[in-house]
């Protein structure tokens, strides 16, 4: 609705909406690698396997990687596209037992009653900001006792070919923490270093990492 006719009136808006992630996923070059985000790695290792939510799942990675952990996981995404690519990855990895799948858009999220021992969601990018809001709806979806894993880019990383509307997406650990409700605790809220590899050269980058407990009733 309103977002479409923002798209429309701005190509950088298109980034932000399902169409543009469909298109991308219905590429025969679509970034599928089957390897976990290190952050969910680091964090879901030291955790006993549960129900978990991956918001902004893609094609599925991170769910798989907690699949073969022994969590039964959910995957949400906007896009029709990477779910139906994400659902393909599991049956190939032999857990689709262990998945299922939700198309929501996170940016009108609700738990609707459901929570998770751990909900985590990976370089999700709302623009102008919007990253607080999203993450007080995500929190909501938190178990007793669960756990919240938020990471994105920094606006400090070195991605000099992105536009500023990418940029203004990006968002500090620190400034998540006003989101959280009543009842978390922060565990860490800091940026992490990691190495990518963009055209055969290493970059070092930072990922705002948020990790927050909910406090068992």
């Amino acid at each position: 609705m309103g977002t479409e006719k923002t798209a429309a009136a701005d190509p950088q808006a298109a980034m932000f909406e399902p169409a543009g992630w469909d298109e991308r996923y219905a590429g025969k070059d679509a970034a599928w690698r089957g390897t976990p985000n290190p952050q969910l790695v680091a964090v879901a290792e030291g955790l006993r396997a549960g129900r978990a939510l991956d918001i902004g799942c893609g094609e599925g990675g991170d769910v798989i990687w907690l699949a073969r952990q022994g969590w039964t996981v959910t995957g949400a995404d906007f896009s029709a596209e990477g779910l139906a690519r994400a659902a393909r990855h599991a049956e190939e990895a032999g857990v689709a037992e262990r998945t299922d799948w939700w198309r929501t858009d996170a940016r009108a999220f609700t738990a609707g009653g459901r929570t998770y021992d751990l909900v985590t969601t990976h370089y999700l990018h709302p623009p102008n900001g919007a990253m607080v809001d999203l993450v007080r709806q995500f929190a909501g979806a938190v178990a007793p006792g669960g756990h919240l894993l938020v990471v994105g880019h920094s606006p400090t990383a070195h991605f000099t070919e992105l536009t500023e509307a990418h940029r203004r997406a990006m968002f500090l650990a620190e400034e998540l923490v006003p989101g959280l409700p009543d009842g978390f605790e922060v565990l860490a809220a800091r940026q992490r270093p990691r190495t990518l590899v963009r055209e055969g050269q290493e970059v070092e980058v930072e990922d705002s990492t948020l990790l927050a407990r909910r406090r068992p009733e």
